[in-house]
This record gives C-alpha cells, sequence and structure tokens, in this order.
C-alpha cells in the first residue's frame, strides 16, 4: 500500500527526473534517473521530506509563493535538499552540499521546476 509519503516523494522524484532529462546537457548519469522503485531509501526519506517543506511553504504564504523568481524557488528547494544531505550522510562529499551558486544551470532549473510542481499539486 502506497502511503501519502510515499507519493509526495515519488511526484519529487519524477519531477527531478523530468527535469534531469530537459536540462542535463548530454547523457545524465544513470542515478540521475533512477525510476522510484530502485531509489535508495534514504533518497526517498529526503524526496519525502523536501516535497513536505516547500508544500508547508506554500500553503503558509497562502499562495504568495508564486510570486517568487524561479531562482528563489529553486535556491529553497536546493537548501532543504542540502539539510536532508547532512540528515542522512554524515560526511558528504562537497558536490552533494554545494551551495546555489556552485550548482551548474540544469541542477538549478531542476529545482525551480521541482519547487513548482508541487506548488501546482499542493
Amino acid at each position: 500500500m502506497q502511503t501519502a509519503t510515499d507519493e509526495q516523494g515519488r511526484i519529487f522524484r519524477e519531477a527531478w527526473i523530468s527535469g534531469v532529462k530537459k536540462y542535463y546537457p548530454g547523457e545524465p548519469k544513470a542515478g540521475y534517473i533512477t525510476p522510484w522503485e530502485d531509489t535508495p531509501e534514504w533518497e526517498r526519506q529526503a524526496a519525502a521530506a523536501v516535497y513536505s517543506q516547500v508544500r508547508a511553504f506554500v500553503e503558509i504564504s497562502a499562495g504568495s509563493s508564486a510570486k517568487l523568481s524561479r531562482e528563489q524557488k529553486g535556491r529553497f528547494v536546493a537548501t532543504c535538499w542540502i539539510a536532508q544531505i547532512y540528515k542522512h550522510i554524515d560526511n558528504p562529499k562537497p558536490s552533494y552540499v554545494a551551495d546555489w551558486d556552485d550548482l551548474p544551470e540544469w541542477q538549478k532549473q531542476t529545482d525551480a521546476d521541482i519547487f513548482e510542481r508541487i506548488q501546482q499539486v499542493s
């Protein structure tokens, strides 16, 4: 039986995969487009947590989050994701916790798309 948390994580993951396929230059790494069913448990938990954080932010702002720029939306997703990385990985590689300015453009666009997808569902 699928839980609400599982469904939220799946929506996040599908938005991620869609963004990677749209924005990634060339052929993405297999891990970037791994289907939900094959995604590691920690990553499923992280995806569901970030979904919940974005949804709560959208709800608390009473829809005013729609006025944010794409960069602001993407930054929010990226920051929430970094917190999950620290939660699940004791000593993450620097690239896993890179600041917004250090992320590749494809990842920035993907993160903004994730926010907008969650905003549509909320």
